[in-house]
Parts: C-alpha cells; structure tokens; sequence
C-alpha cells in the first residue's frame, strides 16, 4: 500500500518553524522532499531542546520534531554551481516552498517567472510574515507582534489594564497548516491545467482567519470586543482548581441552568438541586462562598483521574490538568498511537507527536528520523546524473472507476531561508 502523497517531489527551501511545520504535512505523508539549506544549516538546528550536555546542529529535539521524513542537501544559491544544481531539481521536482524575504528569490534570480522557464509544471509557494505586497511586507514577525496585530491580544485582560497574549507558537501553527493547504492546493491546480501556480501565503492572515473573539463581533454587529478581566466574574466554575493529586480545569458553565444538575451528578450529590440555595445558576452565583464548601471538599477528595471519570459519566466538560508526562502516559492517546519513536544516528533513540492525521487505507509506515546536515548531498546530486531530464508533465484523465491517490506523482523542493 502506497503513502498517500508517493511520487510528489517537493523542494524545501524554507526555516524556522512554520514552514518546516507545513512542509512535514507533505513529507509526512510519503511526498519526497528535499530541504535545501544554506551553509550552517537552519538556525533551529541550534534551538533545544537537546539529548545531550552541549548544543549540537544534528541533535536540536525541536528540528529533529519539525523535520521528520526528508533528504538534506546544502546549496548555496550565490554559488554559480550550486544554482546550477537547483535548477536541474526544479526540472525534477512539482513543488518548491520557501519562506525567504519578500523579493529574495528575485534578487537571486529565482523567481516564479524563471521557475516556470525551466519547469513550465512547477508550483511555487512562497510563506512570509506578511505577504509579498503592502506596506508591512519587509516587517518583522514574531509570536506576540502576531497576537498584537493579527490576533485575540485586544481583548484579553483586565478592564482598564493592558492587553495580555497566550502562549506557545500558535500563529505559526496556524501558519504551516495553512501551507500544507495552499502546497496541495497549488498542486491540484496543476495537475488539472498543466501549468505551475504561484501560492502568496502570509503568516499573519494565516492567524487572523481563524480568529473568534476579532474581528467577526466588529464586522457582524459593530462590538470591539471588551477587555473582561478575570474570566470567574463571568462565569462561575470556570479555570483550574486544586484536588488531590493535582489539578483540574473546568470550561465554564456562566449562567447555563441546564449544567448544574450534572455538576451534582458528578459530586455524588443529586440532592443538591433540591437545595434552595444552588435551584438556578443565578441563585447559585449569589451563594458561591456556600456552594465552595461543597465543591472544594469534593474535590480534594478525589484524584485527576477519578474526577475525569466522574465527569465523563455526568457528561461535563472537566478534565485533569496534565504535564507532559502525563500526556505520555495517557491510555487513550497511547491507543491512537499518537507517539513515535525514531532512531537518528546522532541523537539516539528520540519520541515525538506522530502525524495529526492518517488517511484509512493509505499504509503506514515508520517515519524516518530528520537528515543530518547535508547527509544526502551524494545521493540527491547523483540521482541527478542518472535520471536525465525530466519531460514536461502532462494531464491524465482518471478512468472511471478508477481509484487514484489525489497527488500521486507531484514532486516537492524544499528550501532553507538564507
């Protein structure tokens, strides 16, 4: 049984997390992609965390995470050799992918234009932050100027304090997803018309289409979402809490009737609807300070896991509050196998979040660990001497009835910013 995206050629040439995060998807998936990187390397190769005491390019956990299931070459496109040997992967290859400057790959004489002259079938997508047009092209990005201009930081705080943003690298989540989307898309496109398509994809659009709280209230009713502080004042149980061996968090329930009754079927304490004191959510919200009593005994009585399944009986949204060891000792997600091992030479034996997704009758297979710097440059470049140049792609019919992988044969380059 084929991987799902086998005989997609992919060039990789972008950095950092949100390309290398998209470009996964792909390679993930079974396309064959080469990551270009420039002399040294991706700069996340130097972020951590590390197996080992020291820093070492070849062992960085976030790159061997993002990285997972390509071939590395080094190339540095100034070099007259090493543009040369580009282009014959272009020739080669259904996709190219690159996260560099607004204009860089012009002033390389790389552009979409000049892909196209060597590989009329070729797609290009091109990630930055915020686009290649418009007054912010040439800005920087990072995880809070994201949240500032493009996300929920707005409304987030305390009423008459500052704004406050989340954590994490959820813009660039947002990001990669949106890549691997647009990289697919491109791809179809060219398969149905023949032609190469040019995907324009900004990391900060990417982030304010899946926004909640800004801007639809604004562009549905006129509402600027207000800061409301603490959100307990709003809704009563709601945040973490203390219990036994630990915490839990509880989603909110605010002034919805309809929860409490379960909240007492989880507690053990169906008779506490009988109560005059907790009969509605607005009587209870008066008498919070009584209802605690009750709540906190419960659940310092209780451990994570018994309270999880209380409320997974009562069907209330409660769960326990897990670090990441945790996490790897979770029963349901050791059953979905959503953790791998890979052996890489360097690092040893390394367990990291397996693929989000699996295509149901595709096959499976172990992923392959991310390439050492510059561990393929014989193997790609030789393959180049042996394989001759590669005829233009033409589009083929699907028979009916015929049963065909949606991107079977599509060809990806990935490369490294510079």
């Amino acid at each position: 049984m084929q991987d799902s995206l086998a005989g997609l050629r992919v060039l990789d040439l972008t950095q950092g997390f949100a390309g290398p995060f998209g470009v996964k998807q792909l390679a993930d998936q079974g396309a064959d992609v080469v990551k270009i990187e420039k002399p040294g390397g991706d700069p996340m190769r130097r972020a951590g965390p590390f197996p080992g005491d020291l820093p070492d390019p070849d062992e960085g956990g976030l790159f061997l995470h993002l990285n997972t299931n390509r071939r590395g070459i080094v190339l540095d496109l100034k070099r007259a050799a090493d543009f040369e040997t580009f282009r014959r992967l272009v020739e080669r290859a259904d996709l190219v992918v690159e996260s560099y400057r607004p204009g860089t790959l012009e002033r390389l004489g790389l552009g979409f234009d000049r892909l196209r002259s060597w590989n009329p079938g070729v797609s290009l997508l091109s990630l930055s932050n915020f686009g290649e047009t418009g007054p912010y092209r040439d800005w920087e990005l990072t995880e809070l100027v994201s949240f500032a201009l493009a996300g929920p930081m707005y409304p987030n705080g305390l009423p008459g304090r500052e704004p406050l943003a989340s954590t994490e690298n959820s813009t660039l989540g947002y990001a990669g997803l949106a890549l691997a989307a647009g990289a697919l898309a491109a791809v179809l496109a060219s398969r149905r018309d023949g032609r190469g398509h040019h995907v324009s994809l900004s990391i900060a659009e990417a982030f304010l289409a899946g926004g909640e709280r800004q801007p639809l209230p604004y562009f549905y009713n006129g509402e600027i979402p207000r800061r409301i502080g603490d959100p307990l004042r709003a809704q009563f149980l709601m945040g973490g809490y203390a219990c036994k061996d630990g915490y839990v968090a509880v989603q909110g329930i605010g002034r919805g009737d309809s929860w409490w009754p379960r909240v007492f079927r989880m507690m053990g304490m169906p008779e506490l609807s009988q109560d005059p004191r907790f009969e509605n959510a607005t009587v209870i919200a008066r008498n919070k300070a009584e209802f605690d009593v009750f709540w906190q005994k419960w659940l310092m009585g209780h451990t994570r896991r018994e309270i999880f399944d209380a409320a997974a009986q009562a069907r209330f949204p409660m769960a326990p509050v897990y670090s990441a060891q945790d996490i790897d000792c979770d029963p349901h997600f050791e059953s979905r196998s959503l953790f791998e091992e890979i052996e890489h030479p360097v690092a040893g034996r390394i367990r990291h979040p397996a693929k989000p997704f699996r295509l149901h009758g595709a096959g499976e297979r172990a992923s392959r660990p991310a390439p050492r710097l510059a561990e393929h440059q014989v193997e790609v470049l030789a393959e180049l001497e042996t394989s001759g140049r590669v005829p233009a792609r033409r589009v083929v019919a699907q028979r009916p009835g015929e049963s065909r992988l949606p991107l079977a044969g599509v060809r990806v380059l990935e490369l490294a910013e510079g």
